[in-house]
């Protein structure tokens, strides 16, 4: 298929893997009510039993929407963070949920793959600036105009793995080959360009794959081998993980998607029917293998240890002060607006009311993510909704309601200011 022939399939995968913090969640903040500028630390205290039983009933309201379950973490950097894990009744046969359970990141692992070049870079062992033809010689077409950078921040022009029918039963789960690297970039590479590199922006999971052939390239080492050596290890990140296959090493949630039958009427016959137990009009996913995220999004996670590592990157505890500049340099994801949400290396940022947010989210079966920080890293959130199709073909509008409104307190509570009286009537 053309990369430019209209098509709703290609509209759904073009969002599997793909981000969508900076834009859909700025759109909801910027709705919301600004708090009242007078409130005092004092007042903000006293407000925390409040907005934590808010975030519980919105949560609450998720689960009566549909989701199967809700994991919410929120630490304001001024006290005890707010942890609530809700789930739907019938979901409680397979696992109680709790807060502290590992689950699928999606392109969430895009800021820790991130980290992982700019740490090379600081060592001298590649640069941003390296043409991928370097790395990879022969492997990307166009190549020599295509930097590390762009693969970065998805300025390559490179078409979407993810939109390629050959990944479609890989992503059902009826297919577990362990997808390589270099097997996911060759899916995208396959396919003409979307434009000269450098010129637009348009998010490519394919990028990602090339930046994991190329840090496998540069170390010698598995991306699971960097991941679990250069930041899990070191900071005591005991439930992440890039997995190489599909089980999981602790208590993990469960991932869901409708059965065939119950799948909602939006979504193409060819994405209808996922492989896993059934039960309750429901598939359980989570134990489908994730390896064709790739360096795009197979990282495995926790609440806890995700507020982790954000504090740690956004400190400068993983990165000099150099790379972490660069890192933070963003380019616009929207041309026709370039003072909106704006995409770094592996990151974005976006502004509402309640303060600017950086972050990223990510959308595989059964688990989509949200993941939030301030500039510092002092502050940090995580949304976790154990069901994503939804979103991919914006099938629910009453969950989509109320993910919303889960997501637009918890931001606010993460800057440590009211929630907006829209959200907590």
């Amino acid at each position: 298929m053309s990369p430019r022939e209209p098509s709703s399939d290609r509209a759904v995968r073009s969002r599997l893997l793909r981000s969508l913090t900076a834009s859909a969640l700025a759109v909801g903040l910027a709705a919301a009510t600004a708090p009242p500028a007078s409130a005092t630390p004092q007042a903000a205290r006293a407000g925390a039993g409040t907005q934590r039983a808010q975030l519980l009933r919105l949560a609450r309201n998720l689960v009566d929407a549909g989701a199967p379950g809700v994991i919410v973490r929120v630490d304001d950097g001024a006290g005890r963070p707010v942890e609530i894990a809700e789930q739907a009744a019938w979901t409680r046969r397979d696992h109680p949920l709790q807060a502290g359970d590992e689950f699928r990141m999606g392109s969430n692992t895009k800021p820790m793959i991130a980290t992982l070049v700019l740490q090379l870079a600081a060592e001298g062992r590649l640069a941003l600036g390296d043409p991928v033809e370097k790395w990879l010689p022969g492997q990307v077409p166009g190549g020599e105009a295509i930097t590390l950078r762009m693969l970065l921040n998805h300025t390559s022009g490179l078409f979407d793995y993810t939109e390629d029918p050959a990944i479609r039963p890989s992503i059902l789960g009826k297919d577990r080959r362990r997808w390589t690297q270099a097997e996911l970039l060759a899916l995208g590479v396959k396919h003409d360009p979307l434009f000269a590199p450098g010129t637009r922006w348009s998010y490519s999971n394919t990028g990602y794959a090339a930046i994991g052939a190329v840090l496998e390239k540069v170390t010698g080492a598995r991306l699971a081998d960097l991941v679990r050596d250069r930041i899990a290890r070191p900071l005591r990140l005991h439930h992440t993980y890039y997995p190489v296959g599909s089980a999981w090493r602790g208590p993990y949630a469960r991932g869901y998607e409708p059965d065939a039958d119950h799948m909602p009427a939006e979504v193409p016959a060819g994405f209808r029917d996922f492989a896993g137990p059934r039960h309750h009009g429901h598939v359980d996913v989570s134990g489908n293998d994730l390896a064709w995220g790739g360096a795009a999004g197979a990282v495995v996670s926790t609440t806890q240890d995700w507020s982790r590592f954000y504090t740690a990157l956004m400190s400068g505890k993983l990165l000099p002060a150099a790379q972490l500049a660069q890192l933070r340099t963003t380019v616009p994801v929207d041309a026709e607006h370039p003072d909106g949400p704006g995409y770094g290396l592996g990151i974005q940022t976006g502004t509402g009311p309640c303060g600017t947010f950086w972050g990223h989210d990510g959308g595989v079966p059964g688990y989509l993510t949200t993941t939030l920080t301030d500039r510092a890293g002092g502050r940090t959130a995580t949304v976790l909704i154990a069901t994503e199709f939804w979103a991919e073909f914006e099938a629910d509008p009453k969950i989509a309601e109320a993910a919303h409104a889960l997501q637009n307190a918890v931001t606010c509570t993460m800057f440590g200011k009211p929630v907006p009286a829209a959200q907590a009537g």
